[in-house]
């Protein structure tokens, strides 16, 4: 990977409230592609919040997921990274995007394959967080990412976004869904 932890970066601590070790990460958001169990057509990730800032989870390749025939499609398992990575934000709490996004594929990944997915924060240096992840078939490392993730505001989402679809999900954590940022943001 080529992306550089700075120096003067240091290991971003659990913020109050976040998941503890074994406990399941909930989805931020029900129609999030990569874990929203309301997707249709989504990953569907579970992931369970680890030791330190770090998480694990697991990924079923269907056929859904194919690119070349019987081979995942390599855009779904980079998804699948960038999720595991973006979880650990959850962990830290407070709301981030990704920046920067770099994937590795060691050897294709066939359909039926079940991936152990593994991220953890390296640092963090401003509002950058540093983070790696790795996917596991078996004991066979198959994919390996790299991500600076930026944290930002709760506004970013109402101005970048749709500030109806935010308004809706907030709606929604009030009639129970899941809070993963806490009660201050979306």
């Amino acid at each position: 990977m080529s992306i550089a932890v700075p120096d003067d970066a240091q290991i971003p601590e659990r913020g109050e409230g976040a998941p503890a070790v074994g406990e399941s990460i909930d989805s931020h958001y029900r129609m999030c592609f990569a874990c929203g169990l309301d997707h249709p057509g989504g990953l569907h990730l579970r992931l369970t919040a680890g030791p330190e800032v770090s998480v694990m989870g697991e990924l079923v390749v269907g056929e859904h997921h194919q690119g070349a025939p019987g081979l995942a499609h390599g855009g779904v398992i980079a998804t699948a990274m960038d999720e595991v990575m973006g979880s650990l934000q959850i962990l830290i709490r407070k709301p981030a995007v990704t920046g920067h996004l770099e994937t590795d594929f060691h050897r294709p990944v066939p359909v039926g394959t079940i991936l152990a997915l593994q991220a953890r924060a390296l640092g963090q240096s401003g509002r950058k967080v540093y983070c790696e992840a790795v996917a596991y078939a078996g004991q066979e490392r198959v994919v390996s990412a790299s991500a600076i993730f930026v944290q930002v505001p709760v506004e970013h989402f109402t101005t970048q976004g749709s500030a109806d679809l935010v308004q809706r999900a907030m709606q929604e954590r009030q009639q129970g869904a899941p809070r993963w940022w806490g009660e201050v943001n979306p």
